[in-house]
């Protein structure tokens, strides 16, 4: 009956990362009683010592494999135990898929063909011990097999024939620093690829307005607090329900992480849901605050709400404000200003049965609102300054730029890229500004050209272009 190879407990560090005091441990796995490797310890350059342990079998190497073990000095021509070709152990099978912290463990290369034999007792070693740098001992005028070795994934190889300490040594030392950048290579990788991921499914999660047949126009900048994130806790929708009602949203959830990301997201899709199966004003603010209530980790979570309906003619809008700053209005040939904030009512998420008034605003026949979190107004006026923007600084900045002539995207690029000038650099918290707008004359051009008869064409009908993309996003 063949005896079982005990696989060792696997660490998540890998061995190359733990060595103290820069000596390393080598375990020597061959069979010959008067091997080229002998005593207890090697000296290295550089006052590195190399203390040598050595097993005649696989059995022994799996009790002495423990954590302070660097590198594994392997004979190729040592017998493999019954059992242990071909597909690896229940055991070792059970400590490799726990090992997840093994690079490329999963896509390491298949010996070639008529290698496999040859290379078994290297492929076993390689399923217990994937953390650990490996050497691998072949003859001489075996060169191509101490390759092959190599290419599945031994770190070097050494030719019995010319062992001495100064070539081991060496070849020690070389073995670790490569198992080391193999680790750090792979773990590179995968967080490139994880990233890229996060991405697209942050992009995905951006909200893309829906103004199709509305004569306003519209506006975003969106740039969250968190490095390397394009998702942050601020968030805003657009919708044009059938009645031809414009509905615009904008939020803050309180915190900065990726579950006030999520939680945000939740927020804006429901908002959206509701809105557009008729609920608005306290009614849909109320069952918003249901949802928080529902989805946040914790009680002390949460968020700040300012919705605007703007009426089909586009000339007045209903506001309802959740402990949000009020938006900032600019008539034509008058100067922004910030509506009415005294009959707001509470953050979604602080008091169980709150009531939210909706407010009646006179917008007029052109006009721009601006609404946005309070991440653009609580950026310092200067580097090393306590004093913030406020809303006051926001008022005078963006008249500054109206009086400039800016309108839409331009006037959004330049407020946003102003208060990171003051404030010294990266703003610390989310930031997420609105634009919508309402313009006669451009309403009456696009009028008129829709009217002009044009030239009659017989090739296919193009799509319909989308009314409103996702806004773009700031980098870091």
């Amino acid at each position: 009956m063949p005896v079982p190879v005990p696989v060792p407990q696997q660490r998540d560090v890998p061995a190359a990362e733990t060595s103290h005091g820069g000596d390393l441990t080598v375990l020597v796995i061959e069979d010959d009683p008067a091997g080229s490797i002998t005593g207890p310890e090697l000296s290295a350059a550089a006052g590195t010592r190399v203390r040598i342990r050595t097993a005649r079998n696989l059995t022994e190497a799996g009790r002495l494999l423990t954590d302070d073990v660097d590198c594994i000095l392997l004979d190729l021509a040592l017998p493999v135990p019954a059992g242990s070709t071909g597909a690896a152990p229940a055991a070792a099978a059970t400590a490799t898929a726990s090992t997840t912290a093994a690079p490329g463990a999963e896509h390491r290369p298949e010996p070639a063909p008529g290698r496999a034999d040859e290379l078994a007792v290297l492929t076993h070693v390689l399923r217990i011990a994937p953390l650990h740098a490996v050497l691998v001992l072949t003859a001489q005028d075996d060169t191509e097999l101490a390759a092959e070795a190599v290419r599945v994934g031994a770190q070097d190889y050494l030719f019995r024939g010319e062992l001495d300490a100064r070539v081991l040594s060496r070849a020690i030392r070389y073995a670790v620093e490569r198992k080391r950048a193999d680790i750090a290579q792979h773990q590179l990788t995968e967080s490139g690829l994880r990233a890229q991921e996060n991405a697209r499914l942050e992009r995905g999660l951006l909200p893309t307005p829906l103004l199709e047949g509305s004569d306003l126009s519209f506006a975003a900048r969106y740039r969250p607090g968190r490095s390397r994130a394009l998702l942050g806790g601020d968030f805003y929708d657009t919708v044009r329900t059938p009645d031809g009602t414009v509905h615009a949203m904008i939020g803050d959830v309180c915190g900065h992480g990726p579950d006030e990301a999520a939680l945000g997201v939740e927020l804006r899709i429901a908002w959206r849901a509701l809105t557009l199966a008729g609920l608005c004003g306290d009614q849909l603010l109320s069952t918003l605050q249901q949802v928080l209530e529902h989805e946040r980790q914790s009680e002390e979570i949460f968020a700040t709400l300012c919705t605007v309906d703007i009426a089909p003619d586009g000339r007045r809008a209903g506001l309802c404000l959740a402990g949000h700053p009020a938006p900032l209005l600019a008539r034509h040939g008058r100067p922004a200003r910030l509506l009415p904030y005294e009959d707001g009512g509470p953050a979604l998420g602080l008091l169980p049965r709150a009531r939210w008034p909706r407010r009646q605003v006179e917008l007029g026949g052109e006009w721009s609102l601006m609404m946005y979190t309070d991440g653009l107004i609580e950026g310092r006026v200067g580097a090393g300054s306590s004093q913030r923007l406020g809303q006051d600084g926001m008022v005078a900045m963006v008249n500054s730029r109206l009086e400039q002539g800016l309108t839409g995207e331009d006037l959004l690029e330049a407020a946003v890229a102003e208060v990171r000038e003051r404030h010294g650099g990266e703003l610390t918290d989310d930031v997420a500004v609105l634009l919508l707008g309402r313009d006669p004359e451009r309403i009456r051009r696009r009028g008129r050209s829709a009217s002009r008869p044009g030239p009659v064409s017989t090739a296919p009908a193009a799509a319909p272009a989308a009314s409103a993309q996702r806004p773009p996003l700031y980098g870091p």
